[in-house]
């Protein structure tokens, strides 16, 4: 039996419901699952599975960005239990998003580059129990949208200004590009998260939105009706996905 239906599943439904159009994007015309966003003959709902995490999520996400299949960050919800979605507004935050960073069983880190933190603003490079506090549990936000979305956000968002910006050190990021072998290393917002999850001491976890991750794209590819490759890749990544979900419930 699939898994209930997550905080990005409510928000893609609420946004759905309030658009004047229909939504178009690439690979507009594939018949697609509703939850995945995947082609509904390589939906993988079947396979979503969360993981026992003391860490939450929040995605303040740019306008339409939970409309569009080839968004990851529908991917952290599908992992991580205690995960919120908004979307984004400059001039009328969510009441109930704002009630969440101010909660005090929350700590919030901000995950952003540390050369853009306001005047005053804390940096740190690791989330540990001193940083959050007796009994806190740390609540990783992401800014989701294109990276000139993602600044603007954040620029245009003083209630995130007092918080620490939880940024990733070159050396971080550069051993994740080389375990990827990626040459042309770009971040998704999916592998962001699974960057935080390590970080934080919860590596297996981490690992585990890496290969829901890397089964996600390759469905995607495989979707785009002139994209001609190997099935086998799937079958290959949705084997290593159970099994990197099997040894992080052995690691509990």
């Amino acid at each position: 039996m699939n898994s209930p239906k997550h905080a990005v599943h409510h928000l893609y439904d609420y946004r759905k419901a309030i658009s004047s159009r229909p939504f178009t994007a690439r690979g507009k015309n594939v018949v697609r699952c509703q939850l995945c966003l995947l082609a509904e003959h390589l939906c993988t709902c079947h396979q979503r599975q969360a993981v026992n995490s003391q860490l939450a999520f929040m995605l303040i996400m740019y306008d339409d960005e939970v409309l569009k299949p080839s968004n990851s960050g529908r991917l952290i919800a599908d992992v991580i239990p205690d995960t919120h979605a908004f979307i984004w507004s400059r001039n009328d935050p969510n009441r109930k998003m704002l009630s969440i960073i101010n909660d005090p069983r929350y700590q919030p880190f901000v995950i952003f580059p540390g050369e853009y933190a306001v005047e005053g603003q804390r940096v740190v490079s690791q989330v540990t129990a001193s940083e959050c506090g007796t009994g806190r549990t740390p609540l990783f936000i992401l800014l989701d949208g294109s990276w000139r979305e993602a600044i603007k956000m954040f620029r245009k968002s003083e209630y995130l200004h007092h918080l620490p910006l939880f940024s990733f050190s070159p050396e971080t990021t550069a051993s994740y590009a080389l375990r990827k072998g990626a040459r042309d290393f770009q971040l998704g917002t999916a592998e962001v998260a699974s960057l935080a999850i390590a970080a934080a001491g919860e590596a297996s976890n981490g690992a585990v939105l890496e290969a829901w991750f890397a089964l996600f794209v390759e469905s995607s590819l495989h979707g785009r009706s002139r994209n001609n490759r190997d099935p086998e890749n799937i079958t290959r990544l949705a084997a290593q996905f159970e099994q990197t979900l099997l040894q992080a419930t052995k690691a509990k």
